[in-house]
């Protein structure tokens, strides 16, 4: 497996990573086809088969339903073996997402998501940004208390999974990470991503197969071409599928 190194960080991905969130969530999705939530039994399989097929990086938030605790039953034990992102500021209840970014509410995500997770630590914890990315920086404690959250110890990397360019701009002051839509129809952020790059930030790219929209041989060396992106998060509840893109993503070297 070919690891990238993250940013200016000693962190280093595969350039794959897992998106947990349909493991937890089958509403207000944007996938073209449903899909039923899969049991316990194959979510265990499936996320142990992704740590076995050298996949070291996955990501989860709150809103993915119940991603975070299926995620602590199943591969807790081998924590050492992946690095872990999640989010901050968005939840889904009863059907819709609201959005809070107080510095109590993060706080109090950060914990249940330690204790959902069965960790003592994210490696990563984004914003999970609504489409004014901007204002939840500038009028929100959202940012300082994420700092104090990484002065802690309780995060490792702190950053913007956001929407804007204005959004981006912004959070390239205080981030270490940012997680940004990118692929074959949309490319209108490769300056951004460029320069937060040479910034020495780290990039992780959303969406990169426009959520289900774009075949993965073409969207992932696409993607993962561009030698700024660290890794492209993909979901998926099919190994087999995952594979496949692990093979696509070796075009790319």
């Amino acid at each position: 497996m070919n690891l990238r190194r993250l940013g200016n960080t000693d962190i280093k991905l595969s350039p794959i990573g897992f998106g947990a969130f349909k493991i937890g969530r089958n509403q207000g999705i944007k996938y073209p086809t449903a899909y039923d939530l899969p049991d316990m039994d194959a979510v265990d399989r499936l996320l142990n088969g992704v740590l076995d097929m050298g996949i070291n990086h996955i990501d989860t938030a709150p809103a993915y339903g119940l991603s975070e605790e299926r995620i602590g039953a199943t591969i807790a034990h081998r924590r050492d073996e992946y690095i872990l992102s999640s989010k901050v500021g968005e939840t889904f209840i009863d059907g819709k997402s609201e959005y809070r970014f107080d510095a109590q509410h993060v706080r109090q995500s950060v914990e249940s998501s330690l204790k959902k997770l069965k960790t003592d630590r994210l490696d990563m914890l984004l914003i999970h940004s609504p489409a004014d990315d901007v204002s939840l920086q500038q009028l929100t404690d959202c940012v300082p208390t994420m700092q104090a959250l990484k002065a802690r110890g309780d995060v490792q990397l702190i950053g913007l999974s956001g929407k804007t360019h204005d959004g981006f701009e912004l959070a390239m002051d205080w981030s270490d990470v940012l997680m940004i839509e990118y692929n074959l129809a949309d490319t209108q952020h490769a300056q951004l991503i460029n320069k937060a790059h040479d910034r020495g930030l780290g990039v992780l790219c959303k969406k990169g197969l426009g959520s289900g929209h774009l075949t993965p041989q073409d969207a992932i060396p696409f993607v993962l071409g561009n030698p700024a992106i660290t890794n492209l998060v993909v979901g998926g509840l099919n190994l087999e599928h995952l594979k496949d893109n692990l093979g696509y993503a070796n075009i790319a070297f």
